[in-house]
């Protein structure tokens, strides 16, 4: 994302980058290029891309980047916005069933970084919790 960003805003683009205070906090960023939002959350941040953007690509990049690209796509299906979306960067498969096979074979490895990012809000000191539990 940095080289394109970088790109973009020597060529006289505007470039935004939206991040979650917790990886901005955590030096995940790196360089910054054009203006910077930080946000609570990673779902502020979805939203505030959406508010942002013009169009939407998708660069290489994890499962969570995969995972933002579908629900941008969902939103479009869903006409939430309609905003143009490069498909033929989305989809990094010859075939659906190719993409589907990758993504049964992923594995899992943790970042012993990633693994110490305080994902709490910054108003409150204490981890969420969730209850699952389930009553009938």
């Amino acid at each position: 994302m940095g080289c394109v960003s970088t790109t973009a805003h020597v060529g006289g683009s505007q470039v935004l980058g939206i991040i979650p205070i917790a990886l901005a906090e955590g030096n995940f960023a790196g360089k910054i290029v054009g203006e910077e939002l930080r946000v609570p959350t990673m779902q502020d941040r979805i939203w505030k891309t959406l508010d942002n953007s013009d169009a939407f690509i998708a660069l290489p990049g994890g499962i969570g980047t995969l995972e933002e690209n579908f629900q941008i796509a969902s939103w479009a299906q869903l006409n939430i916005h309609h905003n143009p979306i490069a498909r033929q960067i989305f989809i990094s498969a010859s075939t659906a069933e190719e993409m589907v096979d990758k993504l049964e074979y992923f594995v899992y490895k943790p970042d012993p970084v990633a693994a110490q990012i305080d994902w709490s809000k910054e108003s409150s000191s204490k981890k969420r919790k969730i209850d699952l539990s389930l009553h009938l």
